[in-house]
């Protein structure tokens, strides 16, 4: 039976992976040790996910004990394995700016060294597996905290002329710019997926994600806005925003339509791929307007305060060019817009997260 091995699997995009590649068959082994837990409190834990994906997948498997930062351990669980495994989906990371200044040792090895161990145990024991690595937008920094943006009554835009008014390409330099520590370690991170591709002929892909999100996300201060602010919005707890008066603007896409752009990829790979994948056009929200979207959805004012002091790296406007994944892949496309996406988040969590407030 073909594997598919997913790190992360408990999370928001690797719960997603592990329950979509099952259905198509392939048997799904996890890694998922609930750092998240650790990175931003027991309200943010995966633990409940990983259980639940146990008893409802069928051909999933669960490996509690194998962290990326072990390589070791890591090599074992792939030479076990070797030429049945097809896919590797690397979803784990630690995702937070913030955090990351508070212990950039751990950052790193998680993002960075848990990256070089996973594809060294694939170049050795199965290097014709599709690689895929969720990477990010800041990879390049505050690049676009440079862009001509106007401001507008709800958000800062790009005027309509400019080349990057569709989202911004790959072609942006990452050079020159303030990342965070969070950046340079999945950085460091995307030019290894990058560099085992085109070295080593493996077929890798890097999805520079913007605002992944959904109804299964984990959402807590310094990760995950979208379910936070939802949450906020329906217990009544307060929330702060940070910079730029709310204008900045962000593309958010479903996980739904993150995995099928996994399967899409390894459908038709190739070496060393890198696409920028994000809501694009389609599904963009500023913090002015998902605010008011959330308010409207519950039918409940949201307790927001304003900071002045924009997070470090964070970007005033991204909104990501879809063109070149859609040319590469053209049976892939968005499914869920923004509204679409706050609606899921809302219908799946509300009932659960008023009952915690009681």
């Amino acid at each position: 039976m073909a594997i598919a091995v997913v790190t992360g699997s408990g999370g928001l995009i690797g719960s997603e992976s592990v329950r979509f590649f099952a259905e198509q068959g392939y048997d799904v082994v996890g890694l998922e040790n609930d750092m998240r837990a650790r990175f931003f409190g027991p309200e943010a834990s995966t633990m409940p996910t990983s259980r639940r994906l146990v008893e409802e997948v069928e051909g999933f498997h669960w490996e509690q004990g194998v962290d990326i930062r072990d390589a070791q351990a890591v090599m074992g669980l792939f030479a076990r394995h070797r030429r049945e495994i097809e896919l590797v989906v690397h979803t784990a990371a630690q995702p937070s700016h913030d955090w990351a200044a508070s212990d950039p040792q751990t950052d790193f090895t998680v993002n960075a060294n848990g990256t070089l161990n996973l594809l060294q145990a694939t170049r050795e024991h199965t290097p014709d597996a599709t690689f895929v690595f969720t990477s990010t937008n800041k990879v390049y920094g505050d690049r676009p905290n440079h862009l001509p943006l106007l401001e507008l009554p709800t958000r800062l835009e790009l005027p309509a002329g400019h080349p990057w008014h569709g989202g911004i390409d790959t072609s942006m330099s990452i050079d020159h710019t303030t990342h965070s520590l969070f950046g340079v370690s999945k950085t460091a991170a995307d030019l290894l997926v990058q560099e085992y591709g085109r070295y080593f002929q493996m077929p890798t892909v890097c999805f520079r994600g913007g605002c992944l999100t959904g109804p299964q996300h984990a959402g807590a201060q310094l990760h995950g806005f979208l379910s936070y602010l939802m949450k906020c919005t329906v217990t009544g707890a307060p929330y702060t925003i940070f910079g730029y008066n709310g204008k900045q603007v962000r593309d958010n896409i479903h996980a739904h339509d993150v995995v099928r752009a996994f399967a899409a990829f390894h459908a038709n790979p190739r070496p060393a791929a890198v696409y920028n994948l994000g809501g694009g056009r389609d599904s963009n929200v500023s913090m002015l307007e998902a605010i008011d979207l959330c308010q409207q959805i519950t039918g409940r004012t949201l307790d927001h305060t304003l900071s002045d002091q924009p997070r470090i790296g964070d970007h005033r406007w991204w909104i990501s060019d879809l063109d070149a994944f859609k040319t590469d892949h053209p049976q892939w496309q968005l499914t869920y817009g923004i509204e679409d996406v706050l609606r899921d988040i809302h219908e799946r969590n509300a009932e659960h997260w008023t009952a915690l407030t009681r």
